[in-house]
Parts: structure tokens; C-alpha cells; sequence
């Protein structure tokens, strides 16, 4: 069972939550995530995929290609889709990001 990261109580089913993730090829996916309440402090968690960082529209795999340095805003196939500002961003982040998983 999960456990609440604010006060240690367990964590119960609520509700599904819709998201919308951005993949490669300019792709946009809309995926289903659970949410999680704790029952001693009643607070509100998404239980998160592998896949997806908390509060960013792009998948993990792509994020990560940026903060290793394999997808730039010139790599081909990439170059119109993230911006140079959201990869200066996610890159200022970068400790954080990698903290997360």
C-alpha cells in the first residue's frame, strides 16, 4: 500500500485524473492517472508512471534525452517540437528531475 510522503498514512484509491502527455513526432496522448488521499491528512497525490515527471507535459524519455544531451533544439526530428526555453528550463531543473526518479 502507498504511503503519504507528507505524514506516513496510508493511501486509498479516490478518483482517476485524465493528463495530457506530449511524446515524440509532435504526438499528443492523453493518459489516465489514479488519485491517491490519505486517509490521516487527507491530502492529494497522482500516482505517477515511470513514464511522466511531476508538473511537465513531456514524457520522461524526452526530458531525460535533453538533460543527457542527445536531443538538442537542433537534433532532427526534435528541432520544431520543445523550445530552446524549455530545455535551458528543464536543464536548471536538472537535479531536481533526476532527484525524482
Amino acid at each position: 500500500m502507498p504511503i503519504c510522503p507528507k505524514c506516513g498514512g496510508d493511501l486509498k484509491h479516490y478518483d482517476s485524473v485524465r493528463r495530457i502527455v506530449r511524446t515524440k513526432a509532435r504526438r499528443t496522448t492523453r493518459v489516465k492517472l489514479r488519485r491517491l488521499r490519505c486517509v490521516g491528512c487527507g491530502t492529494f497525490h497522482r500516482a505517477l508512471p515511470d513514464t511522466l515527471f511531476p508538473h511537465k507535459q513531456y514524457e520522461a524519455e524526452v526530458i531525460r534525452g535533453v538533460l543527457e544531451g542527445l536531443i538538442t533544439y537542433e537534433t532532427i526530428g526534435f528541432e520544431d517540437y520543445t523550445c530552446e526555453m524549455t530545455m535551458a528550463r528543464w536543464k536548471a531543473q536538472k537535479e531536481q528531475l533526476l532527484l525524482w526518479r
